[in-house]
């Protein structure tokens, strides 16, 4: 199931090594829905590195979830919290055992005690005179310490009294009477977590507390909160540089904490069911939950405001505004180009157009399109691709340049390719040339119709890419909004503008309730109806125009940075920034006020122009305020009256503050300025309000300047004179000073100025004994930081559970800064804080100066030069490079070592070592380093051609600086996951208990969906972020539950999910998965679904929507490389399924969802295989269902590949399952199928495009033939009838055609060599043709010798003698042999008649069926002379063509002439199309009145099947003979037809030849098949069980299978005789059964190598009686090479005036 067991347990996987586990249920609560919630704790279990078993598994309690759940999810997940009769068993309520321990009445007389300990301890402390406290107050105060520490006595100490007791100690001036206090409340503290903090929480209320304690009252009650928190939060922010927080703010933030959590905490409670005690009612309880909401989320928005504030991170934001992110869908992989999903917000591109072109779509029909394109289209032409085909896509755009007749017609010359290439003709939409195109902005035509508010009715398109429809992304689909609702502001909205109203005192806050009433009709409003108002967008900018103008500047920066100032300010309506223009119209007020008392009083003051001056200047207003209160500072004896209007001032707006500070980072030469800021700073901080300023946000500006090596001795003296008075004023101070590193930087100083610095040592100490301190303050950030982590992810989880909004100011705020840096890295080009070198440190700059031709260069020993680096703070290098020079020669590097280390006294640590090659000029040194180190060092530890000193170039540094973002992130995907998997788990319980409840899993995935959806678009602030969120939840929630619903239940699917275990509903038996049971249904109920107002139209759209749903996240695919598409000898490559798999990986929910439907279509297939295989209808049935197949496969997952490719693999796995005989026999039918649709389309006209059309169905259907061993009997039965139909009615385009399409299906290729074969027939009768010129030539040439050798023999003299008798006699035998070769070879040479065309088609019997050349034919007893002499002629061009040199041993083709072939005679005025046997009989009938069968079945040699075969034609009705039955003429006596015997036609063609013969699978010779196979099986298994485990190359074993065919000694000789025909095999064959063994697990396949095979198990085969397979002959047979006729005429010779009618050759 989702995850796996742990004792019995479900356990999550949480990411790499981690999985969570339930460990014990919290508390419960009732639901927003009103079913009981309860909350359990998750363990996160860490995988160690040893290995997976059970020794290294490591339970790490500190780290944890607490995690909402409902019952259901409980009884699916977490068994062990079920009871007896399976309900939750709730939270145990624990007695303290020491409440047991102790008597009642001791425990009573205790309790008085303690009470009146407390009462004398206030009176002893308001008794208290003097600083030192008296020793009856200490004694009082220990013995009530004694006391706290006892547990039974907790609830005597929740006394008010106590908490003023404490209040009284921890104010008091006693540093051991605070001691006290201290020891108090951490003995209270040590007994729980609730009683320490609630005591925190109370002492924390305390008004006005920051006022009452000091610096180590503050510091005792944040070391007693760090150790509250430590453990509710763990979580780790090792190298992220966290700014340093005084004391004061990190206390008011631990305030803020503890509300917020003690609101958390009643917000729970109030959920919790009604017990006997709580009588109040529904109304009353939804009130006060209400109050509680309003207040934690008021409360909530306050930490996070001032969190942001102590993080710098409002500053950062006022420097770069925040982008809003694109809509898109976070689930769907985001392409570089654009991403995919939503409707486009901006304006869609220019598209280009034709002005006189009509497109496609105001065509009715493809046809008629294409008709018009071939008729319009131009050579010159611009054209677009309208879809995708092969290798060009919809869109492209080309040049026209021809077309012709082949397929596809039309030839482009595309720009995306920059080459040519052929397409169809309704694929293209016509452009023009250049001066026709114009560029419009229009909607994409493949991109469907767009969604704008409503769905449209959206134009047919050619190819279905639905990127904004329903399918596209379901759960983004516009929701119908009220429109009452969408005129007012939503309660968050509301709420966020709500907190700063709140933030207002006095008569601002009175005025903006005005507002309100005045536009609400004076109602009277309290918090009750404030939170619940229903706030008009116009009321809302009224108060967004008055809140600017009363509120401080950190209220005001929160302003400016929320959500509804962005979406309703008036800046934001006008279109312009909002920040710069509030901040001066803020300033204005003040200014006018300052103008205004100076008119009153004094004219404009005159700024003299000095350096503060020249700094302050462009500050504005407050840079002027500043300048008074400097000017106020130096006059003499200032007066704190004047000072504090300045410094409350300064308070509201510390820019001016923050630069003076920042300056003094600058650099030493302007030392006057430096002094004047410290002499203005040492006079602040003797001002209480200024102590309020934000010193710390600049503190490392005075470090800076502390750890410089220029800066002035003087300057530096007053810096330490001011730091000192700063660090003894607040020590919080001291605390952020060494935590900057302010102690080694005083000790370099005291080192280099010889001790001589006033007040250094003092600071120095002051500074050190902060150090446990600073290590509180550091972990006291961190764990506020991780609890507000832990809170936004639980309201995030809350938000998930109730599908209620989040109303919680900033919360966008918070979420965007712990995002920062997930879509940009920040970076820093100087990552070091100095650099160091060992030698020539005058020229350690040259290191960094960015240029290549200066370089640093060592002084001193080989081996001992070095380059340290001193990096800043939490730098993580991501590349450290060093620059060197071949050049230098040996002053260039050879070895480099890179250490690390905490110090220059700690480089212990080796990080690299690098070998430089003499030609490089860049040395990467270190990589991706995951952990900081202070200290980095290079050292050189030999140079080239052994040289001393070393010669660097450069030094680059590049690191990431640390951001918040992959902490968050994996917070984020952990819970994220843990919700997920835990939903998962429980919805694939009731798909388990009730597969129909599948039905309802698409609107439970939509909502889900949808809402993260929503929460990216509102919260996250980028892309990655959003994808980060999608990909968890897609992952953790999809993945799972596809997982489940496509598997079906078993014994270990029960032992994973314990719901299952538990179910009293057991597991289908038939083994059949939930989603395989709809997508059956949905097949089952299609036809009906037709009707809309159908219960199944409703069930159909249901499943629809689930499945594309499912698939709509498609991986990425990348394009495959142009060496691996394989390229075809035709015209375009052809279709192939197989490719469609091979362009991207698909995910696991697409392979879970694949095998599903191949599984689903597979049973489909093989019941209607099982059913219909016997009918005479069979191939067009099959069809049919294939086509809907294939429908259902569209409907339900769109166009995509990997479906379509499950849906050809169930039907091949289908077809594997029937036995032999039956696949046989379903092959033969296919042959059989596709034979009589190429015969039926050769009669053209409507029917001939029907059988054209059934023929290309069926084609596809044929194609899941391929790669199955049903193939090779495919391929038998198809070359057999292929043969008949090109011997008998010739070759067509469409034979190619067809064999381009389904060629895969032919492992032997067979049938692609026979139509090679015709092809080079034709090319020899081509060649016989120019041979027979030649020969005429020849004969022309040696009458015409003869002619002159007559005329000449007239005028010599008988001068000759006669020769010897032998010579003469010799000269004879030649002559006579030759004159009867050239005789034979001249029979028809000089026949007077019209001389029939004859055509030879050479076979080749490699290729061409045995069985159809079986009948020889004997051109002497059977064929005419002028037929004998071209058959002849025909011979002797043969044997020369074929006199190549050759080996010895090599034996020549030889001719053997057959039967078959076809011809054309004329008869009358008919045109008679006869086979070669019918040629032969009719023209055998030219010279005789009557013949009778039997002389023709002894005079030709045929069968009497074959000759019956060839007669029945000629004496049907049609046929030009007659068949009389004799008494004494066994077969009858054939005659010519009289013409007033019957009526017949009189003229015209008329087709003779016989009809096809078709095989059946169920005679002889497809038993002679399966014994084949079965012989072979024998075989395979035979040789690998010989081999063993080690098993076989299968190369080398199909070669062993043939020879042991070959030469025995098994199967037996008198079996293999047997098979007759059948008994020829070849490799193909091998391979075939090796593949069935394949299926059937006899045969199984090496994992590390796939291509060894070896035996399996055991299989029962029917194995032969062995004998030697050899059949005795000394070695194979010479190939023959057969040879057909194919007979011409001239001309056409009419019948002789008689009345008998005689036959002459036409063809």
């Amino acid at each position: 199931m989702v995850g796996e067991l742990r004792y019995r347990e479900f356990r999550v996987p949480l990411g790499p090594g981690l999985h969570a586990y339930p460990d014990e249920l919290i508390r419960q609560r009732v639901g927003h829905d009103g079913h009981p919630e309860y909350q359990i704790r998750w363990l996160i279990l860490r995988r160690g590195d040893e290995g997976e078993g059970g020794s290294s598994q490591v339970d790490c309690k500190a780290e944890h979830i607490l995690l909402w759940m409902s019952n259901d999810e409980i009884y699916a997940n977490c068994h062990k919290m079920l009871g007896e009769d399976g309900q939750v068993i709730g939270p145990s309520q624990e007695i303290t055992g020491e409440a047991g321990a102790l008597d009642k009445s001791v425990l009573g007389e205790m309790e008085t005690d303690v009470k009146s300990l407390i009462q004398r301890a206030l009176r002893q402390l308001e008794e208290c005179v003097g600083t030192i406290p008296p020793a009856p107050l200490l004694h009082t105060v220990h013995v009530l310490s004694a006391y706290a520490s006892i547990e039974p006595l907790t609830g005597v100490f929740k006394d008010p009294r106590v908490l003023d007791l404490l209040m009284h100690m921890l104010s008091s001036p006693d540093y051991q009477i605070r001691w006290s206090a201290g020891r108090m409340i951490q003995a209270l503290a040590s007994h729980d977590a609730g009683t320490r903090t609630q005591i925190l929480l109370s002492l924390s209320q305390q008004e006005a507390i920051e006022k009452h304690l000091d610096f180590d009252s503050r510091c005792a009650l944040l070391a007693l909160f760090a150790q509250a928190t430590l453990s509710e939060h763990p979580m780790s922010f090792e190298g992220i540089q966290l700014p340093q927080v005084p004391g004061r703010l990190l206390f008011s933030l631990v305030k803020r904490y503890l509300h917020v959590t003690s609101l958390l905490d009643q917000l729970n409670d109030s959920a919790a069911e009604p017990g006997a005690q709580n009588n109040s009612g529904p109304e009353e309880l939804s009130g006060e939950r209400d109050r509680l909401e309003l207040e934690f989320s008021m409360a909530m928005g306050t930490l996070i405001s001032e969190l942001v504030q102590a993080m710098r991170w409002d500053w950062a934001l006022s420097r770069q505004r925040p982008l809003a992110r694109s809509s898109c869908s976070i689930f769907q992989p985001q392409l570089a180009e654009a991403g995919p999903g939503l409707p486009p917000t901006r304006a869609q591109p220019s598209i280009r157009r034709s002005r006189r072109f009509r497109p496609r779509s105001e065509f009715a029909s493809g046809n008629t399109y294409a008709l018009y394109v071939r008729e319009t289209l131009q050579a010159g032409m611009r054209v677009r691709m309208l879809d995708d085909y092969e290798e060009v896509s919809a869109g492209d755009e080309g040049e026209f340049r021809q077309s012709n007749n082949g397929m596809p017609p039309v030839q482009v010359l595309w720009e995306s390719t920059g080459r040519t290439y052929w397409v169809h003709w309704h694929m293209l939409e016509i452009l023009g040339f250049e001066e026709d195109i114009e560029d419009v902005v229009e909607a994409n035509e493949y991109q469907g119709a767009v969604v704008s508010g409503a769905l449209g009715v959206a134009l047919p398109s050619w190819r279905w890419k639905p990127m904004t429809e329903l399918y596209a992304v379901p759960y983004v689909l516009p929701e119908d909004e009220d429109a009452e609702e969408s005129e007012h502001l939503t309660q968050a909205e509301w709420w966020e503008l709500l907190f700063f109203i709140k933030k207002l005192d006095g008569p601002d806050h009175q005025e903006v309730l005005q507002i309100l009433q005045e536009n609400l009709d004076g109602e009277i409003l309290d918090d009750e109806i404030l939170a619940e108002l229903a706030v008009p967008m116009e009321l809302a900018q009224d108060l967004l125009l008055a809140l600017p103008q009363r509120l401080d500047d950190s209220a005001l920066r929160d302003l400016l940075n929320c959500r509804v100032y962005r979406k309703y300010g008036p800046e934001a309506l006008a279109g312009h920034p909002a920040y710069p223009t509030l901040l001066e119209a803020q300033a204005q007020p003040q200014e006018s006020a300052g103008a205004a008392r100076v008119e009153g009083k004094e004219p404009p003051a005159q700024y003299p122009d000095t350096p503060l001056w020249r700094l302050l200047v462009d500050c504005g207003p407050p840079g002027r305020t500043f300048l008074d209160l400097e000017r106020a500072l130096s006059s003499e004896g200032p007066q704190e009256t004047e000072i504090k209007p300045f410094l409350l001032q300064l308070q509201r707006q510390p820019q001016p503050f923050l630069i003076l500070m920042q300056s003094l980072a600058t650099p030493a030469a302007n030392k006057p300025l430096h002094l004047t800021v410290l002499r203005i700073l040492m006079q602040l901080v003797d001002f209480p309000e200024a102590l309020l300023l934000p010193w710390h946000e600049a503190m490392d500006a005075c470090m800076a300047c502390l750890r410089s090596p220029d800066t002035d001795r003087e300057v530096l003296q007053e810096l330490i004179f001011f730091l000192h008075r700063l660090a003894s004023v607040s020590r919080d101070y001291a605390v952020v000073l060494n935590q900057l590193g302010a102690r080694d930087a005083i000790s370099k100083a005291l080192e280099k100025h010889l001790g001589k610095l006033e007040l250094a040592q003092e600071l120095r100490d002051m500074v050190f004994k902060c150090e446990k301190h600073a290590h509180l303050y550091r972990k006291l950030t961190t764990n506020i930081l991780g609890g507000c982590i832990q809170m936004v992810l639980g309201q995030i989880e809350d938000h998930r559970r109730t599908h209620r909004p989040i109303n919680i100011p900033f919360f966008d705020v918070f979420l965007r800064y712990l995002c920062q840096g997930s879509s940009m890295e920040v970076k820093e080009d100087k990552c070091w804080e100095k650099v160091e070198v060992s030698s020539n440190p005058h020229r350690a700059s040259k290191l960094t100066d960015r240029n290549p031709k200066t370089y640093w260069e060592s002084s001193g020993s080989a081996g001992s030069h070095y380059i340290t680096l001193h990096m800043h703070q939490g730098i993580l290098i991501r590349q450290l490079t060093l620059l060197v020079a071949g050049e230098d020669s040996s002053y260039m590097p050879a070895r480099v070592v890179v250490f690390g280390g905490d110090s220059t006294n700690s480089l212990n640590t080796e990080l690299n070592s690098v070998n430089v090659m003499p030609s490089a000029s860049r040395v990467i040194l270190l990589e991706n380093l995951t952990r900081f180190w202070p200290i980095i060092q290079i050292r050189i530890k030999r140079c080239q051609q052994g040289g001393i000193d070393t010669r660097i170039r450069g030094l680059e540094v590049l690191g990431p600086k640390p951001t918040f973002w992959p902490v968050f992130r994996e917070q984020l995907c952990r819970h994220t996951r843990l919700f997920y998997m835990v939903r998962a788990q429980a919805w694939s319980q009731d798909i388990a208990e009730d597969r129909r409840s599948l039905l309802h899993l698409s609107s439970r995935l939509n909502g889900a969906l949808r809402q993260e959806q929503n929460f990216a678009d509102r919260f996250l602030p980028d892309d990655e972020a959003a994808q980060a969120l999608g990909k968890t939840c897609w992952e953790a929630l999809v993945s799972p539950l596809v997982q489940n619903i496509t598997s079906p239940a078993s014994p270990t699917a029960l032992e994973t999910c314990p719901a299952l275990a538990c179910s009293s509903q057991p597991p289908d038996e038939d083994g059949i998965s939930p989603l395989g049971w709809l997508l059956d249904q949905y097949l089952e109920c299609r036809e009906a679904a037709h009707n809309p107002q159908s219960r199944a139209a409703a069930f159909s759209s249901r499943v629809r929507r689930l499945t594309h749903l499912l698939v709509h996240v498609e991986p990425c695919e990348a394009p495959l490389p142009a060496a691996a598409a394989p390229r075809t000898k035709s015209r375009n490559r052809s279709h192939d399924w197989s490719s469609l798999a091979t362009r991207g990986l698909p995910s696991s929910i697409v392979r879970n969802l694949t095998r599903c439907w191949q599984a689903v279509v597979e049973e489909q297939v093989n019941n209607f295989l099982t059913s219909h295989w016997r009918d005479d209808d069979f191939v067009p049935r099959y069809c049919e269902h294939f086509h809907n197949l294939q429908k259902s496969s569209s409907e339900l997952f769109g166009p995509r590949a990997a479906f379509l490719l499950a849906l050809q693999n169930g039907c091949a796995g289908g077809l594997l399952k029937l036995p032999f005989l039956k696949a046989a026999h379903v092959s033969e039918q296919f042959a059989r199928h596709i034979d009589q649709r190429i015969q039926g389309s050769r009669i053209g006209g409507a029917r001939g495009m029907e059988m054209l059309a059934q023929l290309q169905r069926c084609l596809e259907t044929v194609l899941i033939f391929s790669g199955l061993e049903i193939a090779t009997t495919f391929e038998h039965y198809y070359q057999h009838y292929m043969a008949d139909r090109l011997l008998g009615v010739g070759s067509s385009w469409l034979e190619g055609a067809v064999l381009e399409q389904i060629g895969p299906c032919f492992p032997n290729r067979l049938p692609q060599q026979m139509l090679q074969s015709l092809s080079t027939s034709e090319e020899l009768q081509r060649q016989f043709h120019v041979y027979q010129l030649q020969r005429l030539d020849q004969e022309l040439l040696k009458l015409e010798d003869t002619e002159k050798k007559i005329q000449g023999g007239h005028e010599t003299s008988d001068k000759e003698h006669k020769g010897e008798k032998a010579e003469e006699a010799e000269g004879a035998v030649v002559t006579n042999v030759v004159e009867e070769e050239e005789e034979e070879e001249n029979e028809d040479l000089y026949y007077e008649g019209a001389m029939p065309e004859v055509s030879v088609l050479v076979l080749s019997p490699r290729c061409w069926p045995i069985a159809s050349i079986c009948h020889t034919l004997n051109p002497r007893t059977c064929l005419p002379s002028y037929l004998r002499g071209t058959l002849n002629r025909y011979s002797n061009f043969y044997s020369k063509s074929q006199s190549y040199p050759a080996l010895e041993q090599g034996l020549k083709r030889r001719l053997q002439w057959t039967w078959l072939g076809r011809a054309e005679l004329q008869f009358g005025d008919q045109t008679l199309h006869v086979s070669t046997v019918q040629m032969w009989l009719l023209l055998y009938l030219n010279d005789l009145q009557a013949v009778s069968v039997e002389s023709l079945l002894a005079l030709s040699g045929l069968s009497p099947d074959m000759l019956n075969q060839a007669i029945t034609p000629l004496t049907s009705l049609r046929g030009p003979l007659d068949l009389r039955e004799e008494n004494d003429v066994p077969g009858g006596v054939l005659k010519i037809r009289d013409a007033s015997e019957e009526p017949r036609p009189r003229r015209g063609n008329v087709w003779l030849i016989p009809p096809q013969v078709y095989l059946k699978a169920e005679d002889e010779e497809g038993r002679n098949l399966e014994k084949r196979r079965n012989l072979l099986n024998c075989l395979i298994v035979r040789i690998l069980k010989a081999h063993g485990d080690k098993g076989l190359h299968i190369d080398q074993l199909v070669c062993r299978v043939l020879d042991a065919w070959q030469k025995g000694p098994c199967p037996p000789r008198g079996l293999v005789s047997s098979l007759g025909r059948g008994s020829a095999c070849n490799s193909t064959d091998v391979l075939s059964c090796i593949l069935h063994l394949l299926g059937k697990g006899t045969v199984r396949r090496h994992d590390d190598q796939p291509q060894m095979l070896s035996y399996a198990v055991p299989m029962t085969v029917m194995e032969p009686h062995t004998e030697s397979l050899n059949p005795g002959s000394s070695g194979p047979n010479p190939p023959l090479t057969f040879h057909t006729l194919q007979i011409r005429s001239r001309g056409v010779p009419y019948a002789s005036c008689t009345g008998t009618q005689s036959f002459s050759t036409f063809r």
